[in-house]
């Protein structure tokens, strides 16, 4: 199943961490770059958008312990857990939630492409995309 997650700027390093919990190793820490998107307000986010496997959500819903991988404490969990504190799932009931700088906003079983207008955000046009 396709998740997209939308990480309002001021939230970027401690959903990193949350996502080292979840993940397989440090590199895990970059899944949050540069907060590319905005929302109509002119609110920065980074977007992800990852194929997940069976029990994702139950993990990523569950206590984060720390992860065997981890054996130098490279992850704080008191980031991790604040994430997923933030974190507002939508997963095909309703109408999905539209992305505010309040909460950590996923959308699950949509295409990438959907989900991101869905979630009310557009790239922010720089430069280097012109």
């Amino acid at each position: 199943m396709r998740v997209t997650i939308a990480v309002p700027e001021t939230h970027i390093d401690n959903a990193n961490h949350y996502a080292m919990s979840l993940g397989y190793s440090e590199a895990d820490g970059l899944t949050y770059g540069a907060a590319n998107w905005e929302d109509a307000a002119g609110n920065l986010y980074a977007i992800a958008s990852v194929l997940t496997g069976a029990g994702f959500i139950e993990n990523a819903t569950s206590v984060l312990p720390r992860p065997a991988w981890d054996t130098e404490s490279i992850i704080d969990l008191a980031k991790a857990t604040q994430a997923q504190a933030l974190v507002v799932l939508w997963a095909g009931e309703g109408v999905p939630p539209i992305a505010t700088p309040a909460q950590i906003t996923a959308i699950a079983g949509m295409e990438g492409r959907e989900a991101v207008q869905a979630l009310g955000l557009s790239a922010v046009m720089t430069d280097d995309l012109i």
